[in-house]
């Protein structure tokens, strides 16, 4: 049986407020705008990591589903409110300047970098919706080292 080949294209995580998500992921974490999308008021917006334009996060409006219940809403939105709801990980090869970045673009910390018993070294942030935005170091792989 070959095998499939599959490459992560998009994720979603909800927005609550266009323009201070915008702003955190375009001037904060420095992404490329992709694609903004108004429709009846309410903003998809698409955004990537430069130099990597077949992946994109969207940010959509958690409640455009029209088939969302009132009680459903409410869950979702005490959900984002305690930063529950949604998350993504990202990578770095320097953690320690990265972290510094988003602290000094008023990011909101929810960990500083930590080595973790597990062998990762990562930090996490929340995004002005509430998402939780773990970065985890990556350094390149040494091409003499062994895979």
């Amino acid at each position: 049986m070959r095998a499939m080949e599959l490459t992560i294209h998009q994720a979603f995580l909800p927005h609550t407020d266009h323009e201070a998500s915008l702003a955190f992921y375009r001037d904060t974490l420095g992404f490329e705008v992709r694609n903004d999308v108004e429709y009846q008021g309410l903003h998809w917006l698409t955004v990537g990591p430069p130099g990597q334009p077949g992946t994109s996060i969207v940010l959509h409006p958690p409640f455009a589903d029209p088939g969302i219940t009132e009680e459903e809403r409410r869950v979702v939105a005490e959900m984002m409110a305690k930063g529950t709801y949604a998350g993504i990980n990202l990578a770095t090869p320097d953690l320690d300047a990265t972290f510094q970045r988003l602290q000094a673009g008023d990011a909101e910390v929810v960990q500083e970098p930590t080595d973790q018993p597990w062998g990762t070294r990562d930090c996490a942030f929340r995004d002005p919706a509430g998402s939780m935005i773990r970065i985890f170091e990556v350094r390149a792989q040494d091409p003499a080292s062994p895979a």
